[in-house]
């Protein structure tokens, strides 16, 4: 019987990975999560399979404690935003670089066996060339950037150091359900899938050409199970964690209303601020060494998290115009 312990489980990515680790037999689940950024209610309809705690990852004590006798830690906590990150980097700074710390210091401690990290693809910044590869120098653009970067890296050295089995994954564009449109931080799908409902106007910013690898929810909770079973000599390393394909802003506002029948235009605004234009992963070495294997285009997963959200939003849709 496994341990495994989620570090934002109650979070977007976090609450997904939960569902998939209890279809294994006879697993533990534990989710850590303070509910700074992630909300009882994405767990609420399995908060009787699981153990909650309500930790925050800046207290070592309560993170060593929550972590004892883990076999697996997923760390997903974090205050995952980039304009936040440089509204007020000092909240964004405290939580995913000492909270990390705390998480990987605590591991080593309690002999955890390994740690899967989510990394960022915000720290390659703006590249020449396309698709990424973990071999590219960083340049990353915004606090948020550095502070996942610091993370990999401290990831990395945890291993080469203390022995502490560590994988890196460097999450994409990831989207599907539970993932907060209400917010002015929420991911460009999220807040489409909610004006698309509504039969709103979403705005872009910059001109909507801008690139993205977007990668469905339950890829990447299937590569992070992968991550964790994969042998020892995958450890120490950090790998892309996306689909290995880019599409414009435009195609996927374009692609979504094909899929619901309807023509609404986008409004356009003013370029934002750290963000990077063009984002596409390689995923040779994910494959080769953690046998990553996305099921799901780009098309299936906006159907499937478009049907999710039309159930969980009470929207009043007026009339479209003849």
């Amino acid at each position: 019987m496994s341990r495994y312990v989620v570090t934002g489980g109650a979070g977007f990515i976090g609450s997904n990975l939960v569902r998939s680790l209890l279809r294994e037999p006879g697993a533990r689940v534990v989710v850590v999560d303070n509910y700074l950024t992630g909300k009882p209610e994405n767990i609420h309809e399995v908060r009787d399979g699981i153990e909650v705690l309500e930790v925050d990852i800046r207290d070592y004590d309560d993170v060593r404690r929550a972590v004892r006798h883990a076999d697996v830690v997923y760390h997903l906590a974090a205050i995952p935003s980039v304009p936040r990150s440089i509204e007020n980097p000092v909240p964004s700074h405290e939580v995913n670089v000492n909270g990390t710390f705390n998480v990987l210091r605590a591991c080593t401690e309690e002999r955890v066996r390994r740690v899967i990290f989510a990394g960022s693809s915000s720290a390659y910044g703006d590249t020449d060339v396309l698709p990424k590869t973990e071999e590219m120098a960083p340049r990353p653009k915004s606090p948020y950037a550095v502070q996942k970067l610091i993370g990999e890296n401290y990831a990395t050295v945890f291993y080469s150091c203390y022995g502490l089995e560590t994988v890196t994954l460097r999450f994409f564009n990831v989207f599907g359900p539970r993932q907060d449109p209400g917010s002015p931080y929420s991911g460009v799908i999220s807040i489409f899938m909610k004006k698309l409902i509504a039969r709103e106007q979403p705005t872009i910013f910059g001109d909507g050409m801008q690139t993205r690898d977007f990668t469905y929810v339950e890829d990447v909770a299937g590569l992070c199970r992968r991550a964790a079973a994969a042998p020892r000599s995958a450890c120490g390393r950090v790998y892309n964690a996306g689909n290995g394909n880019r599409y414009t802003l435009n195609e996927v506002w374009e692609t979504l209303n094909q899929i619901e029948g309807t023509n609404i235009p986008a409004r356009y605004g003013p370029d934002r601020g750290g963000d990077v234009r063009d984002s596409q992963a390689d995923t040779t070495a994910a494959r080769k060494y953690l046998g990553h294997d996305p099921q799901y285009s780009l098309e299936e997963g906006l159907r499937r998290t478009l049907e999710w959200y039309r159930a969980s939003l009470t929207v009043e849709q007026p009339a479209l115009a003849g």
